[in-house]
């Protein structure tokens, strides 16, 4: 008895459109035809495209079905491959199991990346969503600095800052700059790279730049931003005395 190419697919757990493809491609030998014009396939076609089904279920391309079929050394480096590439997707898909039950257990965790994960309960809204903007322009050793440095107990500064109301006084505001241009200060001393844009970033200078003051201004309102602005201009005032002191000393 013969089979037509439904009755093959059906046998084969595939579509009548994959076994023309498969003829398309040289896979799948055409059959005899019978005097009615219709395809007729026997067991020999039915193990056949069993086979390749076997192959492409278990990952190999269809271009490289030959070719593992011949059991030659090219065959084994081809399944070799396979099995690399597997081993891979594997460690992928636990990692994203990890992330995604971590996020399960604190929805912060959903903004931060593994690295950072024990900070999310401590760090404000605002800014998470700084450092999830500023990883996107930041080398993996710039990170890890402020990983290092988020690390540190947090303070009142921080909270103070986070709690800053938008109609505060000039006077709150200048004092708490001065505060943060200390705890600023000592930050550089500690991080120096941090405060070189340029050489922390792995994006062109101005792109990076850009990140920084759309994030800033995104999340921050304005009586935040007149404190960070008070901030650069305390310490680019420190730098220009120092800078200034030093050339008197010379």
């Amino acid at each position: 008895m013969a089979w037509s190419t439904r009755q093959l697919a059906e046998l084969a757990g595939t579509t009548t459109k994959t076994v023309r493809h498969y003829h398309e491609i040289g896979l799948l030998d055409e059959p005899e035809r019978a005097s009615n014009g219709y395809k007729r396939y026997g067991a020999g076609h039915l193990v056949r495209l069993l086979r390749i089904r076997r192959l492409t279920d278990l990952g190999v391309a269809l271009a490289d079905v030959p070719s593992v079929e011949s059991g030659d050394e090219k065959a084994r480096q081809i399944l070799r491959d396979l099995d690399a590439e597997l081993a891979a997707d594997i460690e992928r898909r636990q990692r994203m199991r990890r992330e995604l039950a971590a996020v399960m257990e604190n929805r912060a965790a959903l903004d931060m990346s593994a690295d950072f994960r024990t900070l999310a309960d401590d760090l404000p809204e605002a800014q998470r969503s700084l450092l999830l903007a500023c990883s996107s322009i930041l080398t993996p050793e710039a990170m890890a600095a402020l990983r290092e440095q988020l690390s540190r107990p947090r303070g009142d500064l921080d909270a103070e800052f986070a709690a800053l109301d938008e109609d505060a006084p000039d006077e709150v505001r200048q004092r708490l700059a001065e505060r943060m241009a200390l705890d600023a200060r000592r930050q550089q001393r500690d991080h120096p790279g941090l405060a070189d844009l340029g050489s922390s970033s792995r994006r062109e200078t101005a792109v990076a730049e850009s990140v920084v003051v759309h994030a800033l201004a995104e999340f921050h309102h304005r009586a935040h931003l007149d404190v960070l602005r008070r901030v650069h201009a305390i310490l680019i005032e420190d730098d220009t005395t120092e800078s200034e002191n030093d050339d008197v000393r010379g």
